[in-house]
């Protein structure tokens, strides 16, 4: 298990960016949150196995449809052992 926090610029909100980041954590079995961020980034917090966050970080280049993804940068955390994936809304 290894935790990642993922910061995700470019044109990320309004675009269902978290509502889709919740669906595909859920099907591949991501636990943590995601949030918008005052800046107009989207914050990631994901936990799970290497090869399933590898997975996801593949979506989190591309995002939904009508996102436009410039960046993605990560810093590995320590593990919080997350239940489930939220949409935390500020």
């Amino acid at each position: 298990m290894k935790h990642l926090d993922i910061t995700v610029t470019g044109k990320v909100q309004g675009v269902f960016f978290r509502k889709s980041t919740k669906a595909v954590a859920d099907q591949l079995g991501v636990r943590g949150f995601v949030r918008n961020e005052a800046n107009g980034d989207v914050f990631i917090a994901a936990e799970a196995d290497d090869a399933i966050l590898d997975m996801f970080m593949d979506w989190c280049n591309d995002g939904p449809e009508d996102a436009k993804v410039t960046s993605v940068t990560t810093n590995e955390g320590e593990v919080k052992n997350y239940r489930n994936f939220e949409v935390v809304k500020k």
